[in-house]
């Protein structure tokens, strides 16, 4: 048994005729009728019965008919959905850090769809800290993530697509709120709130005081960079931090990092070796395209 003689089971049974059949089909009449009859003999079963000059199901053909139809309609909805993902069309699952919620992670999508003329791309947002977002892309619960670079996490391709900016912030109407920017140095006296250990910046920032030779006061550790800016606005401390444009809509003030020197990379991540759909991987060259091309001007 196979697909062709189920599929010329079925029309047969629609038509009820051989030659109309055979002609739909662009086979000879001889060629029909042995196919189903190879059909019947491997069922052990009568499928068609002559009335007049139609050709008619037995209740056998009835009752295989039923099974028949529901398996070409599942197979055919399966060919079309290969076919709709072969033409880049599906869902992207896509992880992003908050702070690339507000800008970059909407301007990509955004721009992906109107280049590509809308299509049946739809995108799910996920946001995370850093290590959440590859643990669920190794999980396969996302296609890409965009992060921080982790340099233990060898299994994963990091590409850079943006850059953004760390500064100093501190509750307004503190001793440095006076200031426009300051080395790290001066952070030292006072009270920080740190990024805690599983956060993609936190080894960037041990990094930077590490460059200054000095140990930072951390008071708080917290994962999410929005939240340690409220507390900074609360007096609970000072914080280095990534620049995002909430910060001017709250009561901290925004000093400038003189030295040492720095700017913080984002990357967009996605397993080593592994397949993306058709639909990942255009937006995955779309957003490699877009950055070459801002790396250009």
């Amino acid at each position: 048994m196979n697909l062709y003689q189920l599929r010329y089971f079925s029309l047969l049974a629609r038509t009820g005729h051989f030659r109309r059949t055979a002609e739909q089909l662009c086979i000879t009449q001889p060629s029909l009728s042995h196919s189903i009859a190879l059909l019947e003999r491997e069922l052990g079963v009568t499928l068609f019965e002559r009335q007049g000059r139609r050709s008619v199901l037995t209740p056998e053909g009835k009752s295989f008919l039923s099974y028949v139809q529901r398996s070409l309609d599942i197979l055919d909805e399966g060919v079309s959905r290969m076919e709709q993902l072969a033409k880049g069309e599906g869902l992207i699952e896509l992880g992003f850090l908050r702070t690339l919620g507000t800008d970059l992670v909407p301007a990509m999508a955004r721009g992906f769809l109107d280049a590509n003329g809308g299509g049946s791309v739809r995108f799910e947002f996920h946001t995370g800290i850093t290590s959440a977002l590859l643990r669920g892309l190794r999980e396969e619960a996302y296609d890409l993530v965009f992060c921080t670079k982790l340099e233990s996490e060898t299994d994963i391709e990091f590409v850079p697509v943006s850059r953004q900016d760390l500064v100093v912030i501190v509750p307004l109407g503190h001793p440095l709120s006076d200031r426009s920017s300051l080395s790290l140095t001066e952070l030292l006296p006072y009270p920080q709130v740190f990024f805690a250990p599983q956060s993609g910046l936190r080894t960037v920032i041990d990094g930077l005081f590490r460059k200054i030779q000095g140990s930072p006061r951390i008071a708080y550790e917290i994962e999410e960079d929005i939240v340690i800016a409220g507390l900074v606005a609360k007096g609970f401390g000072v914080a280095v931090v990534p620049y995002m444009p909430d910060l001017l809509h709250m009561d901290v003030k925004l000093l400038q990092i003189s030295y040492p020197s720095w700017e913080r990379n984002f990357y967009m991540a996605t397993v080593k070796g592994r397949h993306l759909t058709p639909a990942a991987a255009n937006f995955r060259s779309y957003v490699l395209d877009r950055y070459a091309r801002a790396m250009e001007t």
